[in-house]
């Protein structure tokens, strides 16, 4: 990231106070001083990683320190630039992705020439492409709905901004090609990856401890969530059905599932009883705690790193959201695909980027002694869904949110998607990253997420 010195701007400031001073209260002059707003890194809390993150990913990607940090930052900082390229772009607009021993490069796909020279200008590279995104999802949406109920042997299939294709994985050329034929789309849309895996269900409070449902099967913890006074935590649905009890890692009864949703989708939450204290951690390395400070999406391309009860916490990156999976079970909508390995009994555990919650594991293919690939739902939907709160070490702190009618269409507690347009303080704001909205969080103080207009 460059920095710029502003001493003109500086002087000027400086010359304006000096008036006030002079002609005005001392009040009036210290209302004319606004705070320092934080950078993206700093809101995101990328610029005090853990050391349980930072050995993870030197272990996993073979980093240094000095990359691992460099990283983090820039990653934060690059998604705050692709929201405000993606809210400009508009229809334009074919994703976004970061690349790069330390994620130093942002490129931007578009589908207008023209817009090359404002990708540039925003620091990122430009991608001319065929296609949108929105175009892409049509597809893969085509895709699914074909695939219900018949789709083991095309058991993945996604949008790959990177080659601005949807990917079908396959067991077979031939049943690929049935599927595209099927859902009637232009077989120049998609790429073909011809694969035996086949993604299986993992099931074999502090995120990645393990808990036990009705005393039969071992899932891991997610992120911890309240919900109004009652804790909790959000797993993956295949988990437990509602109402089927839990117990913890110590076999202490812990509490009940008050929903779950599997297949479609992969999400569930359980409410704990009193016993238990919903905390802001996850279980890193070495049993070190990795607290959570938000639920900002982080790009393709970004590192990710997960804990779980079987294999512990490893890392990988990011390689696509919105993936459609199909489960001996059922298909599952929406899951984002990574490089980190998983294994049974680690479903249901929490995937981080940097201190961000990102989702819970639901299911993949390998194991954590050859590699594999992992699927993740999301974890934004599922708070959005079901009302929750996502617990994290600043959502207590800081300034409140708004109790009065300063602020319509922002309130603390609420997941905003990228584009979502809200008023806050009689400014109009764009958000520029999905995230679940915080106390701290506020539009004004928080361009990394939110965009003046």
């Amino acid at each position: 990231m460059v920095h710029r010195h502003a001493g003109g701007a500086a002087r000027t400031a400086l010359t304006v106070l000096g008036a006030l001073v002079l002609t005005g209260p001392p009040a009036a002059a210290a209302a004319a001083v606004e705070p320092p707003v934080p950078s993206s890194a700093q809101t995101l809390g990328s610029v005090r990683p853990s050391s349980a993150v930072l050995h993870a990913l030197r272990r996993d990607l073979g980093l240094t320190s000095a990359q691992a940090q460099a990283r983090l930052v820039n990653e934060a900082e690059a998604g705050t630039r692709a929201g405000r390229l993606q809210n400009a772009l508009g229809k334009h607009f074919a994703g976004a992705w970061v690349h790069g021993t330390t994620s130093a490069a942002l490129t931007v796909a578009t589908t207008h020439a023209a817009d090359a020279p404002a990708i540039k200008a925003a620091g990122a590279q430009a991608k001319v492409v065929s296609h949108t995104l929105q175009d892409l999802q049509a597809a893969r949406t085509k895709l699914d709905a074909v695939a219900v109920g018949k789709s083991l042997d095309t058991p993945v299939r996604y949008v790959d901004v990177r080659t601005n294709q949807v990917t079908v994985q396959a067991t077979s050329a031939a049943a690929a090609d049935r599927l595209v034929a099927a859902a009637g789309i232009d077989r120049r849309l998609v790429n073909v990856k011809v694969s035996a895996d086949r993604p299986r269900t993992l099931f074999d409070v502090r995120g990645g401890d393990a808990y036990y449902i009705d005393d039969k099967a071992r899932c891991s913890v997610g992120f911890s969530v309240t919900k109004g006074e009652q804790q909790g935590f959000a797993s993956a649905g295949h988990c437990g059905k509602a109402d089927a009890k839990t117990s913890g890692f110590n076999k202490v009864a812990q509490g009940t599932f008050e929903a779950s949703v599997f297949p479609r989708q992969d999400m569930s939450w359980v409410a704990v009883n009193s016993q238990w204290t919903a905390t802001p951690a996850v279980k890193g390395e070495g049993d070190a705690n990795v607290q959570v400070t938000g639920s900002v999406q982080a790009l393709v391309g970004a590192a990710i790193c997960r804990s779980g009860s079987t294999t512990g916490w490893h890392c990988g990156t990011i390689e696509q959201h919105g993936t459609s999976v199909s489960y001996a079970e059922g298909e599952v909508d929406g899951v984002t695909r990574t490089t980190v390995c998983a294994e049974p009994g680690d479903s249901g555990g929490s995937f981080v980027s940097g201190t961000q919650a990102q989702g819970v594991t639901s299911g993949g293919t390998g194991d954590c002694k050859k590699g594999g690939i992992t699927f993740h739902q999301p974890i934004n939907p599922v708070l959005s869904t079901y009302g929750l709160t996502l617990k994290t070490a600043t959502g207590q702190s800081g300034t409140p949110a708004p109790e009065d009618d300063r602020a319509t269409g922002w309130t603390a507690g609420q997941v905003y998607e990228t584009g979502t347009r809200v008023t806050y303080d009689g400014v109009s704001y764009q958000c520029l990253q999905t995230h679940q909205a915080q106390g701290v969080w506020q539009p004004r103080l928080t361009p990394a997420l939110w965009q003046r207009l």
